[in-house]
């Protein structure tokens, strides 16, 4: 049974009753209503009940038939986030990064790359990235790190001014703002 058949949740119900009607009145090709009701599923239910397996076979599923780069920047974004939460850090930069060249105003997938870039725990390409390397003593490669996830904040901020408050701060405390 699909997913959007099986949810417990009145929220996520009435987004899926609401979501089958428009389905069906809005004229769309049905490779477009095939992406989104994968997409549906994978975002609004098992995604945000940590089904991440399904979640992400559902997004896989809806690329293969979503033809719009607006829309497949969301999916990858949305791959990205998946890859994030698992700690998989390379595998989400790359999603990111794919979800940015067919939409270069998507400030979220800049941010979570900034957020890697500076806060990145794991070992990914170098051996160690912006506060780890601090705390293992190498401040030339933190400030390179910094440095990077400062031009993808600025990015992201430049996008949507009222959002990332955090970072603006990390900027302005750091004097990266005004760079």
């Amino acid at each position: 049974m699909p997913r959007s058949q099986r949810n417990d949740n009145f929220i996520d119900k009435t987004f899926t009753i609401v979501a089958d009607i428009l389905l069906q009145i809005i004229p769309m090709a049905s490779g477009e209503k095939k992406a989104f009701t994968y997409y549906r599923d994978g975002v609004m239910s098992a995604q945000s009940e940590g089904e991440y397996a399904e979640a992400l076979q559902n997004y896989y599923e809806a690329m293969r038939p979503e033809i719009d780069p607006y829309d497949r920047s969301y999916i990858l974004y949305n791959i990205g986030l998946i890859h994030t939460s698992n700690g998989e850090h390379t595998k989400a930069l790359e999603y990111y990064f794919q979800a940015l060249e067919r939409n270069p105003s998507l400030p979220q997938a800049l941010n979570n790359t900034a957020l890697i870039c500076h806060y990145n725990f794991e070992k990914l390409i170098y051996p160690d990235r912006g506060e780890q390397a601090i705390q293992q003593g190498d401040p030339e490669i933190a400030e390179a790190w910094f440095d990077q996830a400062a031009e993808y904040w600025k990015q992201a901020i430049a996008l949507a001014p009222s959002n990332y408050i955090e970072a603006q701060n990390w900027l302005k405390i750091t004097g990266r703002f005004g760079e």
